[in-house]
């Protein structure tokens, strides 16, 4: 059994797509700095016959990282699939007149330097399979930057950079890194944006190795 670790795990976006991947067969790794919600979220998946277990880590400490993904492969099996899905913070959306270089330094940790340190932390098990996912799951503000959440857009711009490198790079080797766009709100009556239907979309870009980037829906004017 190989495993789809969850970096950013909650109770919306986070469970509905361990609950897809776990019903196709992967154990689950739920991976967030909350340890108490973990083992909520693992208990309520286990109900549904899904292997799962929560790994405390935060995405602003590389360390802590690395340690939640290796354990999770040494506990569960191999990570097959990787989704970096955090929620940024508030304060990192600043305006942009108001953004001085220091105020990057966190946004940038976070888009950045975490999906970086996730993806060297799993991309050995993956080329051991033969096989490998990786999706970034990015508000609007990746692909159309906002004033008002500049720190957000700016370091979002920069890890879609970072994911679409890896999706010309690693192709080759059967490992497919792609893109999801979300420009609203997830909520559990959205068409097109509840935790449901996204998990599937996110399920479907793992079976359908073909194009980077998705969009949950279109982005508005």
């Amino acid at each position: 059994m190989t495993t789809v670790a969850i970096v950013g795990a909650g109770p919306g976006l986070g469970l509905a797509t361990a609950r897809r991947f776990g019903v196709a067969g992967h154990s689950v790794a739920l991976i967030s700095r909350g340890a108490e919600h973990l083992d909520g979220l693992a208990a309520e998946l286990g109900r549904d016959g899904i292997q799962a277990r929560g790994f405390t880590a935060d995405v602003l400490d590389p360390a802590s990282l690395i340690a939640a993904l290796e354990t999770a492969a040494d506990t569960l099996g191999p990570v097959e699939v990787l989704q970096y899905s955090p929620v940024p913070r508030r304060d990192f959306m600043k305006p942009v007149l108001d953004t001085h270089a220091s105020d990057l330094d966190a946004p940038l940790a976070f888009s950045v330097k975490g999906p970086v340190t996730c993806v060297n932390a799993v991309l050995p098990g993956m080329r051991a399979l033969g096989r490998g996912t990786l999706l970034f799951v990015n508000g609007g503000s990746a692909v159309r930057p906002h004033p008002e959440r500049a720190g957000t857009s700016i370091a979002f711009a920069a890890e879609s950079a970072y994911a679409r490198m890896l999706h010309d790079t690693l192709a080759p080797e059967n490992i497919h890194a792609a893109q999801l766009i979300i420009p609203g709100a997830i909520r559990p009556d959205a068409e097109h944006s509840s935790p449901d239907v996204l998990a599937q979309r996110l399920y479907d870009m793992h079976t359908d190795r073909t194009s980077f980037r998705h969009y949950a829906e279109p982005l508005s004017d």
